[in-house]
């Protein structure tokens, strides 16, 4: 991630952060100062019932029993029946240990002793990443069955003719709606009734727990008339599924943005190799038309006639020429820019039928070989004649 990007996401989760805490301020401060007025009303109304007591030892016994609170303690039971309803019996030390491992961590029962808070992190070092790998494979299951079952739904609709766009986008509707059903919805209902909370208080609790923040207000089994020993355990299991359903929302949004992200990247790159395409044609075309213009003269050498072959000088024998080879030019395939060294060849074959007559070839131009006239092929004689070799006039 590039540093700009890295410091606009960290100013977003900044002013993020920000706006949530004024939202929260000013939603809950009203609450505080309500709830701080009426424990002074309370201590003022007690004192005044019981004149005996002073101020400081009222002080002295809230702390003592908010301590004890906070320890576990439940006003409401005494040490002879605390063996059924105690915070620490198994199901309970059960579920302890699986909000340790899940890192939801309710905080609703702490340990207070030294051997158990030593033992506490050595089991929470190993206990969460044993959990996260877990978790990767039942949400990797857990996903696969959701999408094979969704996968059946998208053959049928295949076959009713919809589009593919739209099959897709039903197909991800489903798989979130099955899973806020199966996870959400389903504990809501099942938790308003097993521990008389409202619909909010339920779904606000699902909420905090799938997302392992875990306030502790709320907490499935903590209340003592919770008769049923396997409560708690249940409730860790639907935390695991639900905890491998959202990891596998996750991983299925990650595989989009990837998605995504690769089929950007590769029609951006189409359009710049088109684009490239398309300024190296026009650039060819361009130099193609302005080439013969632009062009120095000298680098061109001009394709003249040979010249005249002079009169032969007086009291020297006259030969007859030689008949010339007749040679029928091919069609043109292509013009002379395209293909210049058939047309030098033809220039050679010229050179040499004058150099037959004693005619001055003309200088060849720089950078060519001037043709050597004695390796003109020889004229056929007729059928089953040797070749002559040629003589030199």
């Amino acid at each position: 991630m590039r540093s700009t990007t890295l410091l606009a996401l960290l100013a977003l989760v900044l002013l993020y952060l920000v706006s949530g805490a004024l939202v929260f301020q000013a939603l809950e401060q009203p609450h505080e100062q309500q709830a701080q007025r009426e424990l002074e009303q309370i201590q003022e109304k007690f004192l005044r019932e019981h004149p005996c007591v002073s101020e400081q030892e009222l002080g002295s016994f809230i702390q003592e029993v908010a301590a004890a609170l906070g320890g576990g303690a439940d006003p409401e039971t005494n040490s002879t029946t605390n063996g059924n309803h105690s915070a620490w019996n198994l199901g309970s030390a059960f579920f302890f240990s699986g909000t340790i491992i899940t890192t939801i961590g309710y905080g609703n029962a702490a340990l207070h002793t030294d051997a158990g808070r030593l033992f506490c992190i050595f089991y929470a070092l190993v206990g969460i990443p044993l959990f996260g790998m877990l978790l990767a494979g039942v949400g990797d299951r857990l996903g696969s069955s959701l999408r094979r079952g969704i996968g059946h739904i998208e053959a049928i609709f295949l076959k009713w003719h919809v589009p593919a766009g739209l099959v897709r986008v039903l197909s991800a509707v489903l798989f979130l709606v099955i899973g806020c059903l199966l996870f959400v919805l389903t504990p809501t209902f099942v938790f308003c009734y097993m521990e008389n909370w409202s619909k909010l208080e339920s779904i606000y609790f699902v909420i905090v727990t799938l997302t392992t923040v875990g306030f502790g207000d709320y907490v499935a089994g903590a209340d003592p008339k919770q008769e049923h020993p396997a409560y708690q355990p249940l409730v860790w299991f639907w935390i695991l599924l639900g905890l491998a359903y959202f990891a596998s929302v996750l991983t299925t949004i990650g595989n989009w943005l990837r998605a995504v992200s690769r089929r950007t990247r590769a029609e951006m790159g189409g359009l710049t190799a088109q684009a490239a395409s398309w300024t190296g044609t026009v650039t060819a075309r361009v130099t193609q038309r302005g080439g013969p213009t632009a062009a120095p003269p000298e680098k061109e050498p001009r394709l003249l006639p040979p010249p005249p072959c002079p009169a032969p000088p007086v009291g020297r024998p006259q030969f007859p020429a030689p008949p010339e080879k007749v040679q029928t030019p091919s069609p043109p395939t292509a013009s002379a820019l395209d293909y210049p060294s058939e047309n030098l060849a033809f220039i050679d074959e010229s050179s040499d039928t004058q150099s037959e007559r004693g005619c001055t070839l003309p200088r060849a131009p720089r950078g060519r070989r001037r043709p050597n006239p004695s390796r003109k092929p020889a004229r056929p004689r007729g059928p089953g004649r040797p070749r002559d070799k040629a003589v030199r006039v």
